[in-house]
């Protein structure tokens, strides 16, 4: 049977790209061969290469053991997984509308194959048998954790369930699956569909020159006359922090806020509504009162209670002087002759001249010291500085867009450690955000260090005939954001792939990534790379005080908006019964607490809010603020010791970014902290306590 099975596979091999051993450098992906047509037969392939696997270790008639039960199950199905990845993440990346059907096709096959595992009494009882028995055996703490999360993740998964549930198990993720992928395709539908165009050159007013040149370029793309704005945040941001025209901002301003949210085909009102409802019947299923209960289970946070405590402490700290801001706003704005109520499209207009006025300095200009390819330097450097990281490109490995570029990774001792893909602009085939993401794991197979393939894709400001990409300062953060967990990624160092890189605890995975940020600021860090693009200068201490000043500028009413979409999601994850209620009439009642700002009708978060509707966030937006207290006081032993001291460094990278979840994340914490962390540094970070 296998041997036919390996004829079967070679066959198709021969022919599909997907199912040959990758011959290029570091085994990447061939992306230059890979055609559509080739995604299900491989899936299908792979699937049966990986129910094989899964076979051979019920049928292996030895005593279950850690070795051939719990590690065999961790080395099976990476064929699958090669081949899902490059699916899954070229849809986010690099889409079509034949390639998000293959996706819609291929993510029921992918739940029932899991399924088919999580819900198979005799693998099952394989694994029960070893977890039993855990305190018999001699385990490393990785291979403990390895146990630990895989019978876990039978028992989260339905396997103690009776045959009747597990047919409802079975129906219930196959669904969800099925409404989270067109969650994410009518999001991204609808942010392509709409263009503001503008053909009377007085609607430009206030604009800056280099958002116009964007504006004139996009318009020649799509082959029209004049200026066209998208919905693409490096467009949306800008105009509605610089347009004059009033009426302009508010059109923009409804447009992002009523997508998925119009009553068209791509309306996410039922299916956000459907998906909460869904996970509700799942945790109930399981023996949970609610979703959030169930997630948190294996969480640092643990309970929903405490989740709720943590926000509820910081929204205390964050309120007041949220209200005191939108007042100083509303002040300033009269000031400058507006008459008539701040409308949430107002908000960044005046908050900006505010901001202006109070520090002299805006946006635009910071933006001059950040030309993108001498960030790219710059945050090289940095990992260079930290752990001795060099970045080679790599022009033969093969890309999936002709923006994307790839570079080889070495440590200081010269050893390979990763292949990085950078993809930085927006498109019309790839979602909004920014994120981390890896084409491959690191494990170990058979003595050998298979290292990791890791992406990260943003969607910055692009360059325009007439000047190269010059990021904001908040681009510029999100790219040290998510190279921190490129990091992870990397710098990573186990056996076992479901234990690698940043497979860690969710309310942990943000702490790689966030400390990252404090270095935006630091002026030993920026005279490093931080030269204006024209004149070479490097960036005046003037301007980076002018950057620390503000930093906290609107602290409470940013901090106060975060806290907003942790509060929604624990609210929809929270329910104990089905929403019935329309999911405006429900979110309204979550956020009408915190509104500073009067609420806009028409417009409605939750049917764009992709991280708990259709990513990995659900019951976990939270960690973001979770991720701060950590961050804010793992940074102050960085700012004792030097920011750039190797020592520090050197400690962060062994405790945290090499030990994946090998361990408990407090475990690990504390080793390289001494201590667990407090709020106390993070709100006098961001100015809210004194």
């Amino acid at each position: 049977m296998l041997v036919l099975l390996a004829v079967s596979c070679q066959e198709k091999a021969d022919k599909n790209p997907l199912l040959s051993k990758f011959d290029t450098p570091y085994q990447t992906p061939p992306f230059d061969k890979i055609k559509h047509e080739h995604y299900m037969p491989a899936l299908d392939s792979a699937i049966s290469v990986a129910r094989h696997e899964i076979d051979a270790i019920v049928n292996n008639t030895e005593e279950p053991t850690f070795e051939n039960t719990i590690e065999a199950l961790d080395r099976s199905g990476k064929l699958l997984a090669d081949v899902s990845n490059i699916l899954f993440n070229l849809n986010e990346a690099e889409t079509d509308s034949v390639l998000q059907q293959i996706v819609i096709e291929a993510s029921p096959k992918l739940t029932d194959f899991s399924n088919d595992i999580n819900l198979n009494p005799e693998l099952f009882k394989r694994v029960k048998e070893v977890w039993e028995k855990r305190d018999s055996l001699t385990l490393t703490a990785e291979q403990q954790m390895l146990l630990d999360k895989t019978y876990k993740g039978f028992v989260s998964n339905g396997a103690n369930l009776s045959e009747a549930d597990k047919e409802k198990y079975r129906a219930i993720s196959r669904e969800l699956s099925e409404l989270t992928v067109k969650f994410n395709q009518n999001v991204l539908a609808e942010t392509n569909s709409y263009k503001l165009h503008i053909t009377n050159e007085a609607d430009l007013a206030g604009l800056p020159q280099s958002l116009i040149d964007a504006a004139a370029y996009t318009a020649k793309q799509k082959g029209l006359e004049g200026w066209v704005i998208t919905l693409d945040y490096p467009m949306y941001g800008p105009f509605m922090k610089y347009a004059d025209n009033r009426e302009l901002r508010k059109q923009l301003y409804m447009a992002y806020g009523n997508r998925c949210f119009k009553g068209n085909e791509y309306d996410n009102q039922k299916i956000a509504q459907r998906i909460a409802n869904l996970r509700l019947e799942l945790a109930n299923l399981l023996g949970y009162p609610n979703f959030a209960t169930f997630v948190l289970e294996n969480r640092m946070a643990e309970t929903p209670e405490r989740v709720n405590q943590f926000l509820d402490q910081l929204v205390a700290a964050s309120l007041p002087t949220a209200r005191e801001e939108v007042k100083e706003v509303e002040e300033f704005a009269r000031q400058q002759g507006f008459k008539g109520k701040l409308e949430r499209w107002d908000w960044s207009y005046y908050s900006e001249k505010l901001k202006n006025a109070k520090y002299s300095y805006n946006e635009e200009e910071l933006k001059l010291y950040f030309q993108l390819e001498k960030v790219i330097d710059g945050v090289f450097l940095l990992a260079n500085k930290l752990y001795g990281l060099t970045f080679l490109p790599n022009g033969k490995i093969p890309v999936y867009h002709p923006d994307v570029k790839a570079y080889e990774v070495y440590d200081g001792s010269g050893r390979f450690m990763s292949v990085l893909y950078l993809d930085f602009f927006p498109r019309e085939g790839k979602s909004g955000g920014a994120w981390m993401t890896s084409f491959r794991s690191q494990y170990r197979e058979n003595g050998k260090d298979i290292r990791p393939i890791v992406s990260i894709v943003t969607n910055f400001t692009k360059p325009t005939d007439k000047q190269p990409s010059l990021l904001t300062f908040y681009e510029f953060s999100t790219f040290l954001h998510e190279f921190g967990h490129a990091l992870h990624g990397m710098l990573t160092d186990c056996n076992y792939s479901s234990l690698s890189g940043t497979s860690v605890y969710r309310d942990f995975v943000e702490l790689p990534s966030q400390i990252m940020e404090n270095f935006a600021v630091e002026k030993e860090y920026l005279d490093l790379f931080a030269v204006h693009y024209q004149t070479g200068e490097k960036i005046p201490q003037e301007l980076v005080q002018k950057i620390i000043d503000s930093r906290n500028f609107q602290a409470g009413y940013f901090s106060l908006r975060q806290l907003g979409f942790g509060i929604l999601d624990m609210a929809w994850h929270t329910i104990t019964k089905p929403v019935t209620e329309d999911v405006d009439s429900f979110e309204k009642k979550v956020l009408n607490p915190l509104d500073v700002l009067p609420p806009v009708k028409g417009t409605n978060m939750s049917v764009t809010f992709g991280h708990i509707f259709e990513g990995g966030y659900a019951a976990g937006y939270y960690g973001y603020k979770w991720a701060e207290v950590l961050d804010a006081d793992a940074f102050e032993l960085f700012k004792e010791k030097g920011i750039f001291n190797r020592e520090v460094a050197q400690s962060f990278r062994e405790n945290i970014l090499s030990r994946g979840g090998s361990e408990h994340p407090m475990t690990l914490y504390k080793r390289f902290r001494g201590q667990e962390p407090t709020i106390d540094a993070l709100l006098k970070r961001s100015g809210l306590k004194k």
